[in-house]
Formats: C-alpha cells, structure tokens, sequence
C-alpha cells in the first residue's frame, strides 16, 4: 500500500486568509497619466487608492477596463481625493488618468503565481474586463 502524500495550500476561497490582518502593502507616487498596472505580490484583501492629481483617475481591474472608448468597466476616483476600502480579492489593480497615485492594500498569504487566472480570464492575467469587470 502507498502513502500518498498531500501539499494543501491556501487558495481564493480560503476564509482564514481574509479574517486576519491584511499584510501592509504601499506604493506612491505612480504616475498613471496612461494606462498602470499595479501588480501585487499576494492576492489582496482589501484596497485603496488616492488621486493627489487635479485630474480625475479611472481605476479598474484589467487593461480593458480603463482605456478610452466605448468601454466604461472602470470607476472614477475625483481629484484630490480618497476612495473607499474596497474589499475584493485582487493580483493587479489598474490606473489610468492622474499623474500622482498612491495605491495602499492589505495582502493574503495567497502568493498569485497560485492563481490559475486563465480560468478567470482569457488573457491569462486577471479578470477580463470585458464582462462588466473593469
């Protein structure tokens, strides 16, 4: 008889990974004037972003989702302001209009390379974008 041997590992429907303290995450500055991705380490439990710009910043959650055009799968955060926390799970997060970002997150120990994103998107990196998801 073999001993099978198991390596479970936490994944996107983990409840542990999202009922502790987020893992700090930060980065400042970004000049998203075009299109930004911010990529994240581990999947997040929560983020915010900042606009310190006098333009508005479109926030998405694909390429798709914040480009010009006929696409609207994006969310505005005005000048000079705060958004909400929005608890989502998240590998990328993307800007796109404001030359002054701050993006501040709280991480999983879920590390992305985990993900199988290709079943969520086709493009094999995050959600789409094109189904509502922006």
């Amino acid at each position: 008889m073999s001993h099978s041997s198991f390596n479970y590992k936490v994944g996107l429907q983990n409840v542990g990974s999202y009922q502790v303290s987020g893992k700090p995450f930060a980065e400042g500055a970004i000049d998203a004037s075009n299109p930004t991705v911010v990529e994240f380490p581990y999947v997040t439990n929560w983020v915010q972003v900042k606009n310190n710009s006098a333009a508005v910043l479109k926030v998405g959650f694909s390429a798709n989702g914040v480009t010009t055009g006929a696409n609207s799968n994006y969310f505005s955060v005005p000048s000079g302001s705060v958004s909400q926390i929005w608890e989502v799970k998240l590998t990328e997060l993307y800007l796109n209009g404001s030359d002054d970002v701050d993006v501040i997150a709280g991480l999983t120990g879920i590390n992305t390379d985990t993900i199988n994103n290709t079943a969520n998107s086709p493009s094999g990196s995050n959600w789409s974008g094109s189904s509502g998801v922006g």
